[in-house]
């Protein structure tokens, strides 16, 4: 995974790429936003990934959106690589 990447989790059902992406890009600009989907029922399992252009802008979106409320839910920021064993 490219390291401007960032793995972000408890991401409400029912939310959207594109206000996803107007979160992460109050940060910076997002490269590719790519929200995890079941195969089979094609819900979203609550997860994704947002790829930035550098490092420093993802460790920005580490520090700044980790934690704030979306849709009711506090969304979980962290650099995609520390997530690589879960």
């Amino acid at each position: 995974m490219p390291e401007g990447t960032v793995f972000i989790g408890n991401i409400p059902y029912d939310a959207t790429e594109t206000s996803l992406r107007d979160v992460f890009g109050e940060v910076g600009p997002v490269r590719e936003l790519r929200l995890v989907a079941d195969r089979d029922t094609g819900k979203l399992k609550g997860y994704g990934f947002v790829e930035f252009d550098d490092y420093a802008t993802a460790m920005s979106a580490v520090r700044n959106v980790n934690g704030r409320e979306y849709n009711g839910r506090q969304l979980r920021v962290d650099h995609a690589e520390t997530m690589k064993g879960e």
